[in-house]
């Protein structure tokens, strides 16, 4: 979203051209798709013109169009900007309306809201009623939040409201993917941005200088130019270094942060430009230190220079854990191009990148839709009655194995029942506007005491803001924000938390009289009974859910027996947890008596590679108490402990058979049809009981694990529909020129943070792709203009050429090119090697064959 620098010159905008085409495209046709480059004024422009649209004021003349942002801070600076448009306070013709905070009347007409609203606006009222429009800004960014609000529109405009208008716009959007969903025919309007040119500059990081230091040297070149500075940022530990750098040694500079966690006050300071102040000149330049906030939401108003860190700070959920893990990637180049249109909103500007010219980046980012818990999505879909996410449009659907294990974290928390719809606790727990785990806790704290709900909504409200503070103990964070409650000082000095407290209060109109005084472990154990955690050793944790977790030894929490771990760094092999508290074994047993119960337990042990059967008390991998088993174990439970085992290995046993099949499969699921199923291991875990289940009932050993017939098994989860073009789009061999056939074989390779691919055996690095290669010895291949492909000619296959002795000579995707630049250096070092082979002058027009000069053909 981007403000004009020239509130009174709307007019000139190059949106203004396109705006008769845009309004008439809608009154014809119920979607439309905008395309406007940054500094178009699509965000301010677009819905003022729009309300008086005859759709647009629907039957009474007082039709309502909602705006979408991704973010409050441009929610409200959109709402205001328009409504001084209109010579009005926010609230009258405009308003906004976000978690926590709204500003709208009877008479407002363009409400801005954010992408979790708009959600619970159709949860509340599925017609929407008094709503003509609704217009996703900045859709490229691709929010879980923003993808649900666009399928669950579109199954209201398809089933209730055909009259109801959906306008998608951003500055870069995948029209292909976005079309797929809206429509073929769906009117696309562009639009060009206004945009001064930007001189480019790259200041790669030495290896042996601290990343501040090497910053703040770029921001001091930087100083060299007129107006203020951007810095952007992957994320709020990184600006406080720098803040503090930067005052130490430019003292005569304003530095100033914004992100997320900030009030709204200090981010709109930030936006402003500065006041001249007075004789020592401190205070006219400023340096505002960014996170991705400021990437494409917000314009920074005075900046002329953008220095563009080039990374960001993604959430990224681990299934086998069940936490999320913010991982730190190399920008894409799609927020690259918009954080350096930043210096050029204004005027001429410059934009320094702290990476070398050569470094590669991928095109785009992946959509939060294929990254993130999927668990709310889950439970909005339940409480809109679909149990199978393929009954809405998506332009991303959500991966099978990430949904599955949605699903299975719903039914544990008792939100939906084996049919996937609403339990009488999950029709309860959506009236919070929190995660499903968090509304569990509200709702069983509601049913205890008034001291119990006034807690559990202190907690909450601390998860809601995730309030920093320096002690790894939750208890303690909580005490010092209760003191400051029972003190009359919360609305002061925890301004956020205090008013997201005060909104779960409300919920059920309850009051704050009472201080909430309960330890949060016994609460926080309804939300996340996987996260209870068993000392092993001083500050060794082994988690209920499975896996381990650490804190330091010298924390007191470290030595407790018993933990809820709250959250961790996500780190798949021993996590490093950020907050915890305390739990009492007669707290675990009175939430979970099935932990006062003997129960069979058969779990792999590493050290004898073989199951091992006994009686505990527990609940899940926190073992309280231990006895010998009777008698051996069942298959039931030997069938468990494998499924177990198998899901806590780094990889599956699969045979060479098997790995080339489902590396066929990955390809096709990417390139062709995405019911292909998720064979990769976290695809396979996320359903390991039901197709592997019953064929590990008679086992008891690893090794018996390889004797199984993996091929078949995989081969069976295909659907019938597609098995039979397995062969077709994805062969195992290919007929080279000279007739002769060479077998496909097909590559994972895992592909890095700078976009490059890299062969790699395994799957757990990250993203991976399959390449198709065909190796065959280069005489074979004479004569062979066009690239190989198959996938129906979507996918090109790396041909590798081997010389007589089998050896790689080259590697190539594009075949006439290594004949006409690589291949005569080839065979001026590999003739007189190999002088019984042909190497013919032209290889273009020679015969292809497989054998050697002598023996003809």
């Amino acid at each position: 979203m981007d403000l004009p620098a020239d509130v009174h010159n709307e007019s000139h905008l190059p949106i203004e051209s396109r705006l008769p085409a845009l309004s008439d495209a809608l009154a014809h046709s119920s979607r439309v798709m905008l395309v406007a480059e940054p500094g178009a004024g699509k965000t301010t422009r677009v819905p003022l013109a729009l309300l008086d649209s005859d759709w647009c004021r629907g039957e009474n003349g007082k039709g309502r169009l909602l705006l979408l942002e991704p973010r409050r801070v441009a929610a409200r600076l959109a709402a205001g900007h328009m409504a001084a448009q209109l010579g009005e306070e926010v609230g009258g013709r405009v308003g906004y309306r976000m978690r926590g905070e709204s500003r709208v009347s009877g008479d407002t007409r363009l409400e801005v809201v954010t992408q979790g609203v708009l959600t619970r606006m159709l949860q509340d009222d599925p017609m929407l009623e008094g709503v003509t429009g609704i217009i996703f800004d900045e859709f490229h960014e691709r929010s879980l939040e923003a993808d649900l609000g666009l399928a669950l529109a579109l199954d209201v405009q398809q089933g209730l409201r055909e009259d109801l208008r959906l306008l998608v716009m951003s500055a870069t959007l995948d029209v292909v993917a976005v079309k797929s969903v809206l429509g073929e025919a769906t009117p696309l309007i562009e639009c060009p941005g206004r945009q001064f040119p930007v001189e480019t500059h790259y200041r790669p990081q030495r290896s042996r200088v601290e990343a501040a230091e090497h910053q703040t040297r770029v921001v001091t070149e930087a100083l060299a130019h007129d107006g203020d500075v951007l810095v952007i940022l992957p994320g709020v530990a990184e600006i406080e270094r720098l803040q503090r750098t930067l005052n130490q040694q430019h003292p005569e500079l304003t530095v100033l942060p914004l992100h997320g966690r900030m009030t709204l006050d200090a981010q709109r300071r930030a936006l402003r430009p500065l006041e001249k102040r007075a004789a020592d000149g401190k205070g006219q330049r400023k340096v505002v230190l960014a996170t991705a906030i400021a990437e494409s939401s917000v314009t920074v108003d005075g900046v002329r220079t953008v220095i563009d860190a080039g990374f960001e700070r993604v959430p990224v959920f681990q299934p086998r854990s069940g936490m999320t893990r913010l991982e730190t990637r190399r920008v894409n180049r799609a927020s690259a191009d918009q954080r350096r249109g930043r210096a050029g909103r204004q005027a001429e500007g410059y934009c320094y990148r702290l990476w070398a010219e050569e470094q590669p980046l991928i095109p785009h980012g992946e959509p939060e839709i294929r990254q993130a818990d999927l668990a709310s999505l889950a439970f909005e879909l339940a409480r809109w009655g679909v149990a199978d996410p393929g009954m809405l449009s998506w332009v991303t659907a959500p991966a099978p194995a990430a949904w599955q294990v949605a699903r299975q974290q719903l039914q544990r928390l008792g939100l939906v029942n084996a049919d996937g719809g609403l339990s009488r606790l999950g029709r309860s727990a959506g009236r919070w506007p929190t995660s499903p785990p968090v509304a569990v806790m509200l709702e069983r704290a509601l049913e205890q005491s008034r001291e119990a709900l006034v807690t559990a909504c202190g907690i909450a409200a601390w998860l809601e803001g995730r309030s920093d503070g320096s002690s790894r103990d939750l208890d303690s964070c909580l005490a010092e924000l209760w003191l400051w409650h029972e003190k009359g000082q919360a609305r002061e000095r925890a301004g956020q938390w205090w008013r997201d407290l005060k909104r779960l209060a409300r919920v059920v109109g309850r009051d704050l009289s009472s201080r909430g005084q309960l330890p949060s472990a016994p609460l926080l154990m309804h939300a996340w009974p996987e996260r209870v955690a068993q000392r092993v050793a001083p500050g060794r944790f082994r988690l209920a859910g499975g896996g381990m977790a650490r804190l330091p030894e010298n924390l007191p929490l470290a030595h407790a027996d018993l933990l809820l771990v709250v959250d961790t760094d996500g780190d798949p092999r021993e996590a490093m947890i950020r907050r915890a508290a305390r739990l009492e074994l007669a707290d675990l047993q009175a939430a979970f008596p099935e932990t006062l119960e003997w129960r069979e337990s058969v779990e792999w042990c590493d050290q004898q590679k073989r199951l091992i059967g006994e009686r505990v008390r527990g609940l899940g991998a926190v073992v309280l108490e231990r006895r010998p088993l009777e008698g051996p174990p069942s298959a039931e439970a030997r069938r468990g402990a494998l499924v177990q085992a198998l899901v806590r290995e780094p990889r599956l046993p699969l045979d060479s058979s098997a790995e080339m099949l489902r590396a066929r499969v990955q390809l096709l699921r990417a390139e062709h049809d995405e019911r292909w199923p998720d064979l990769t291991d976290d695809g396979l875990r996320a359903q390991l009981d039901e197709w592997l289940g019953p064929h590990l009932e008679n086992l008891s050993r690893f090794d018996q694990l390889r004797d199984l017939p993996w091929t078949e098994l995989l081969r069976q989860l295909i659907p019938w529909q597609l098995v039979s073009r397995l062969d077709e789009l994805a062969p195992l061999r290919m007929t080279l020129p000279s007739g002769d056939s060479a077998a496909l074989r097909y590559d994972i390779e895992a592909v890095t943070e700078s976009g490059e691919a890299s062969l790699e055996q395994g799957q757990e690095q990250g993203r991976t792709r399959v390449v198709p290669v065909l190796a065959a010895k280069l005489q074979a291949l004479l004569g062979w203009r066009e690239t190989p492909r198959i996938v129906d000619g979507r996918v090109a296959v790396r041909v590798e050429l081997l010389s007589p002795a089998r050896r790689p000579l080259a590697r190539t995707m594009d075949l006439e090119s290594f004949w006409r630049n690589v291949y005569p250096e080839v065979r001026k070092e590999m003739r007189g090697r190999y002088a019984k082979h042909p190497w013919p002058e032209d290889p273009l027009t020679a015969t292809p064959t497989m054998r050697t000069k002598g023996r003809g053909r």
